[in-house]
């Protein structure tokens, strides 16, 4: 077909350049029309019987590929490839080089021919964590290193090998089997161990797959001491005392606004003074900000508490290190661990190991005074896998020393650290952290972070200065402008006063005017009567001429509420000022009159 398309005919060939040193093949003639038939055959495309025929870049596409094994022991066919169905009847297991089945992921960690020796150390306590028995290792950390491994480009074969006596007892403590790593006794080190500053002299840590943090665990105690006086916890001191100071102020403010103008505000001392603490807790309604005040601060009241009623309160027995120093306690601490030399260097001497929370748990039942201890001391993971298992009865208290987490340990400058890092980082972001919490530690993994801690519950000043400070400004305000009112009000007889009183010293002056404002504004609404009484003989006259109940510069009529009316043939007085000059006038009326309302 191609031929045909080119209409070649005649085939001729050309001979290439003669030599001696020339082979067979470099003496074959070259076609004058082999660039015409390459390009046609390029072109060329149709269906065979061994399926499509084409030539891609000179390349003849086939449909399928024949799949060989190829091995030292020969050629073992595998089965048929095909674009549209991949491969077909792979019946037979693939040998990959190293004579082995399994797939490799890439080239192989250099290890020059020997696999890792990876040291993990033997525990009784926290199984959780790690646990070894025999040549067999399981646990959390096992789990986060294999996983991070799984992640890595290349093939890292290892071995996990127990730090262990050959009756399978421990060897050493932690600190010794980083050591062991430092010899190069081990090519790394995997299980709980905390990265330290003393323990990266000797070897490369990877970076930490767990929380990071020693901390004191403390029995705790029902608070059940003064339950009496329990409604005072909710608010702090300073809040009791700062709203009492309010609700008196709040009655001041009333008691000045209301006493020249309201009956129930009149009266010796001790009345006004009852009123007007009734006023600011009663009748607080009137007065928009401080009902809101109050409402913000009975409603937050109310709620904290509730809680502290309803909710048992724990305190721990022992709040800070500093009681531990002052009684010389008993103190626990993880066997093997670092704790040991912590506590050793803030001057606790009084210490004793345990191997598993179990042993804790018993430890600090029994107490310091009778064997046991009075507070222990441990990492975060331990303390939360703790205090999950006797949830209530223990507690975490201050202080807490900050450490780098649970990390894998290296031979210094082990190419491996950098990648395993990496692979660690990629394990703890995903959803694989979170499997592996669930498959050791159940739902209690997910309880880790809420780790109860002593804290107040009373409400503090902090949180309601702004209303009292908008409470106060409004109140200052109003007390300015009623007063500002009050001065231009009774100006006239101020300056009466002020010229009587000239030569009088600045405290008689402030008397003078405490005692015009202690009296009554007859011009207000209050002692306005809708309906006046109707005097028969149309007034009542006193001695010196007046209406009573009226004054030579006023038109109203005195309140009857205050005045002291008897029946005919009875006398009656008055000893408050009728008149806006403030001149007392006693009237004793001798007559006999009748108080009719109009018609």
């Amino acid at each position: 077909m191609a031929i045909e398309k080119t209409g070649v005919k005649n085939f001729t060939f050309e001979n290439t350049n003669g030599s001696e040193n020339l082979t067979d093949l470099q003496t074959l003639g070259v076609s004058r029309n082999g660039e015409k038939i390459g390009e046609a055959l390029s072109k060329t495309k149709f269906m065979g019987l061994t399926g499509n025929y084409e030539i891609v870049n000179g390349q003849l596409q086939s449909a399928e590929f024949e799949i060989v094994n190829v091995n030292s022991n020969g050629g073992n066919r595998v089965g048929f490839w095909n674009h549209e169905k991949g491969l077909l009847s792979n019946k037979k297991t693939v040998i990959w080089p190293g004579n082995t089945a399994a797939v490799p992921k890439g080239w192989d960690f250099q290890t020059t021919g020997k696999r890792l020796r990876i040291g993990v150390p033997v525990k009784k306590g926290y199984i959780e964590f790690l646990k070894v028995k025999g040549t067999e290792v399981e646990g959390y950390c096992k789990d986060v290193f294999d996983a991070a491994i799984a992640t890595l480009p290349y093939d890292v074969p290892f071995d996990y090998i127990p730090f262990a006596l050959p009756n399978g007892s421990r060897a050493g403590s932690y600190d010794d089997l980083i050591m062991q790593v430092y010899e190069g006794v081990y090519d790394g080190a995997v299980g709980d161990i905390t990265i330290i500053a003393n323990r990266s002299k000797y070897v490369d840590f990877t970076l930490p797959f767990t929380d990071s943090g020693v901390s004191m665990i403390v029995p705790t105690q029902a608070n059940s001491k003064n339950r009496a006086w329990l409604f005072l916890k909710p608010l702090t001191l300073d809040l009791w005392i700062t709203s009492l100071c309010f609700f008196v102020f709040m009655g001041f403010v009333v008691w000045i606004l209301e006493h020249r103008i309201n009956q129930d505000f009149r009266g010796p001392p001790s009345h006004q003074i009852g009123t007007s603490l009734w006023f600011s807790f009663c009748t607080m309604v009137g007065v928009v900000i401080w009902f809101f005040v109050v409402f913000v601060l009975t409603q937050s009241y109310t709620a904290s508490l509730s809680s502290l009623l309803t909710v048992q309160q724990l305190q721990p027995t022992i709040t800070n290190i500093n009681e531990l120093l002052t009684k010389q306690s008993s103190v626990g601490y993880l066997e093997g661990s670092f704790v040991w030399g912590l506590l050793t260097s803030v001057g606790i001497k009084n210490l004793k190991s345990y191997r598993s929370p179990e042993e804790l748990d018993k430890l600090l039942k029994l107490g310091g005074s009778n064997g046991g201890i009075d507070a222990a001391f441990d990492e975060t993971p331990y303390i939360k896998l703790f205090l999950s298992k006797f949830p209530n009865k223990y507690i975490r208290a201050d202080p807490t020393y900050e450490t780098d987490g649970f990390g894998f340990a290296f031979s210094i400058g082990s190419p491996l650290v950098a990648d395993i890092s990496r692979a660690v980082l990629n394990v703890t972001e995903s959803k694989r952290m979170n499997q592996l919490q669930m498959k050791w530690f159940g739902d209690q993994g997910n309880s880790w972070s809420s780790i109860p801690k002593v804290t107040s519950s009373g409400l503090n000043l902090g949180s309601f200065w702004g209303l009292f400070l908008i409470t106060g400004i409004a109140s200052i305000i109003s007390l300015v402008i009623y007063f500002i009112i009050f001065l231009h009000k009774e100006q006239h007889t101020l300056r009466h006063t002020a010229n009587e009183s000239s030569n009088s010293s600045i405290k008689s002056k402030i008397q003078a005017l405490l005692k015009i404002y202690d009296k009554r504004d007859l011009t207000s609404y209050t002692f306005r009567k809708s309906n006046p009484p109707k005097v028969v003989d149309n007034k009542i006259q006193a001695n010196h001429g007046n209406p009573v109940g009226t004054s030579p510069n006023s038109n109203y009529l005195l309140s009857p509420s205050n005045d002291s009316i008897h029946d005919t043939n009875h006398e009656f007085s008055r000893s408050e000022d009728l008149n806006p000059s403030n001149q007392a006038v006693e009237m004793v009326v001798h007559t006999t009159m009748e108080i009719v309302p109009h018609s």
